[in-house]
């Protein structure tokens, strides 16, 4: 059985490491490490073929490197042309079946860079005219992987990667919030009762309650791109702990350089070298952003089922499009699915803060090896928010329907108007009131002009429920008769 997303023939090619002899399928462009990875961790079923962004980075690292180490005169014109054309390649999304290893690893990371450097090289040694596995003429480490380690070269990509990924998913949430804004525009004009504690409140439109979600989607929208700002920022040049043996001076420099003009992004050397080999703040602050996001979002997705409750017992102020039945006992029963699988996302999300939180906790000296579950589980956050954005968008938030009428009776029967009358009447009258309508069902109204605690104009003005819905001007309302 071939388990392998390629076609294989069964020819092997013999390749040896440290630990000695293996058999390589003929026709994968990858090496002896990169299956030794397959074989030791088969853990969560998340590959790194499955997110090509990440093998683009690393083409994109790894091109910086050869031009870096081509200017300073270490490799050969013919070297230097077959890698970065191999590199160019994986930038375009070429050769990602050969990238079959799980994301979760250990070793920090070196199984990853392995599987990059050897298919980097074998792809080189096919543009070079030579076979699979002839790494005199192209070698994975010497050549590929020259004035690197892994401890550079896997942050470098990864980091990279999760921007790439980050613009994925913050196009995802800027049609999201479109759609809340599209709501907002749609539902102006709808009164309802606002709620504190679950309790009435005061008057407000439907679509301040979209505007509002709008909005804090856009402020954490925001947060997030400062914090995946911070992946821009790389090592290479630091090596083995940052302190730059096996490398040139300029290395560093000049790999930097190249990295800017192969992206057109800001990226930046890290400052301190050491400091940043072991450091994964910046996987920290946007696993925040993220959980942060989560946790917004998720007090949306609990709103749309508070607002849509009912059909006829429940709050009802909104209909969420009707998705499946809900019930496999009572007939005509419809759930709110889709907020309830994108509050799991956020649940989820949030779980997986704990894990980055625990496993950048756990850096000692020189390094922190347990990048591998930090970066899985950014890659499963961003991944499944971006998923979960498009799916609220499109299957529940551009199809929700108000039920206008129902609103403007709730707050028309709602004691929470009395609130407005605050201002003019003081607050132990505003409560005599309050507990007498809720006593008698008599209307805020009828009991206000009934003690004549307000003429019949004030009133009007006073709640009519435009003006409850935005400060007023009290004193001018005070003197009108």
């Amino acid at each position: 059985m071939n388990r392998f997303k390629f076609s294989v023939s069964g020819k092997t090619r013999t390749e040896h490491d440290l630990l000695g002899y293996k058999e390589v399928p003929e026709e994968a462009l990858f090496g002896i490490q990169t299956l030794r990875c397959i074989e030791n961790f088969d853990i969560s079923n998340n590959h790194l073929c499955d997110h090509p962004e990440f093998i683009k980075a690393f083409g994109i690292i790894k091109m910086g490197a050869i031009l870096a180490n081509h200017k300073l005169g270490l490799v050969s014109d013919e070297i230097k042309d077959a890698v970065v054309q191999a590199c160019q390649e994986l930038i375009d999304g070429k050769h990602i079946e050969f990238f079959p290893i799980d994301m979760m690893q250990g070793g920090a990371g070196t199984s990853a860079n392995m599987n990059a450097n050897e298919v980097i090289a074998n792809r080189a040694l096919e543009i070079m005219g030579r076979k699979h596995g002839e790494y005199q003429y192209c070698h994975p480490n010497d050549h590929v992987n020259m004035a690197q380690s892994t401890n550079d070269a896997y942050p470098s990509a990864m980091h990279l990667g999760l921007y790439f990924i980050n613009q994925k998913l913050q196009e995802n949430l800027k049609d999201l919030i479109k759609a809340f804004d599209d709501k907002k525009k749609a539902f102006a004009n709808i009164i309802k009762m606002g709620r504190t504690q679950l309790q009435d409140a005061v008057p407000m439109t439907l679509g301040q309650s979209f505007g509002a979600f709008a909005d804090a989607m856009r402020h954490e929208s925001a947060r997030l791109q400062k914090a995946a700002d911070e992946f821009l920022y790389t090592n290479m040049g630091a090596t083995a702990i940052g302190t730059g043996i096996t490398a040139e001076p300029d290395y560093a420099r000049f790999c930097t350089e190249f990295l800017r003009e192969i992206t057109g992004l800001d990226i930046k050397l890290s400052r301190n070298l050491i400091e940043a080999t072991h450091d994964t703040s910046c996987m920290v602050a946007y696993s925040s952003a993220l959980k942060s996001i989560a946790i917004r979002l998720s007090k949306i997705c609990n709103d749309l089922r508070l607002m849509s409750s009912g059909p006829r017992t429940g709050i009802e102020e909104i209909n969420l499009p009707p998705k499946q039945p809900g019930s496999s006992i009572m007939p005509g029963k419809v759930n709110p699915v889709i907020p309830e699988v994108v509050n799991q996302v956020c649940f989820k999300v949030i779980g997986n803060d704990f894990a980055v939180t625990m496993a950048s906790e756990a850096a000692q000296l020189e390094l922190n090896v347990m990048e591998p579950v930090m970066v899985e589980s950014l890659v499963e956050s961003a991944t499944w928010m971006g998923k979960a954005f498009k799916t609220l968008r499109v299957e529940c938030i551009e199809g929700i329907t108000a039920n206008k009428k129902h609103c403007e009776e709730q707050v028309r029967q709602s004691i929470g108007i009395v609130t407005a009358l605050k201002p003019y009447i003081g607050y132990s009258n505003c409560t005599e009131i309050a507990k007498e309508a809720l006593e008698t069902g008599i209307g805020v109204y009828d009991l206000v002009l009934e003690r004549k605690l307000l003429t019949k104009k004030q009133l009007d003005i006073i709640l009519n429920p435009k003006n409850m819905i935005r400060p007023s001007m009290i004193k001018d309302i005070k003197k009108q008769e």
